[in-house]
């Protein structure tokens, strides 16, 4: 980082969205240098003589895409802060195993540009791993905001609980609110080694985070979570709540 801000390598094999992601980060105070290029060849070439805060990468791109680019960039001693920039949501998962900040969808706007490099300075004023490692319950979910707009990526250990909404699954995190497209049922299935139970026909909870099995007063039971948040309990899993919770 110079004293003028963020060095940032700015990648799209696209000339339009190319100027378009430059133009974004360019008009950032947090930025001080925007370098592009047009390939991914070009970026590892770059990379290999320079040091970048931050690398801004389109996933497709032909030849070597932004996850291929991003697999070599991880074993530099000093790795840039890696963002991924896509027209499509199916790279994301991928995108967060190669420890990405952020994954901004195409239209780009200047908020979530601005997010995005809120988070490479953060990160950049915390200590780094020398070797993270995830296990089955860091897996990550790419997410759509409840009211609509930008992608997410949300860690499976971060959620409270899953609420079925038809042909989507509401998904409430510690961090905000989220929508999935899927069947809860074959959510429960996949997680449900990772602490996550079917508490009701329209819920699934994560009980790492659940604090209290709540009794109301119309003889129903709640399960609160340490945020405060509830969740109805159906009445043939009360006991077999309060067992794995030792309640």
């Amino acid at each position: 980082m110079t004293s003028t801000g963020l060095c940032v390598l700015a990648v799209d094999d696209e000339r339009p969205a190319l100027a378009d992601l430059k133009r974004l980060l360019s008009a950032s105070p947090r930025v001080g240098d925007v370098v592009c290029a047009s390939s991914g060849d070009d970026a590892l070439r770059l990379l290999a003589k320079s040091q970048f805060d931050a690398l801004f990468i389109d996933v497709q791109m032909p030849d070597l895409d932004g996850l291929e680019v991003a697999g070599v960039v991880g074993r530099f001693a000093k790795p840039p802060a890696l963002v991924f920039v896509s027209a499509y949501e199916d790279g994301a998962v991928g995108a967060f195993e190669l420890h990405a900040l952020d994954y901004l969808m195409k239209p780009l706007s200047r908020r979530r540009v601005d997010e995005a490099l809120e988070r490479v300075l953060d990160a950049g004023e915390r200590p780094m791993p020398a070797q993270p490692v995830l296990d089955g319950s860091d897996e990550i979910v790419a997410v759509e905001h409840a009211h609509g707009g930008a992608t997410s990526l949300v860690a499976r250990s971060a959620i409270l609980y899953l609420q079925a909404r038809g042909d989507y699954v509401r998904i409430v995190s510690d961090e905000g609110r989220y929508l999935i497209r899927g069947r809860l049922s074959e959510i429960e299935r996949r997680w449900q080694a990772y602490g996550f139970h079917r508490v009701h026909r329209g819920y699934l909870a994560n009980l790492h985070w659940a604090v209290e099995l709540r009794p109301t007063l119309n003889g129903t039971t709640t399960l609160v979570f340490s945020d405060g948040s509830q969740i109805p309990v159906a009445r043939r899993q009360v006991a077999e709540l309060r067992r794995r919770l030792r309640m």
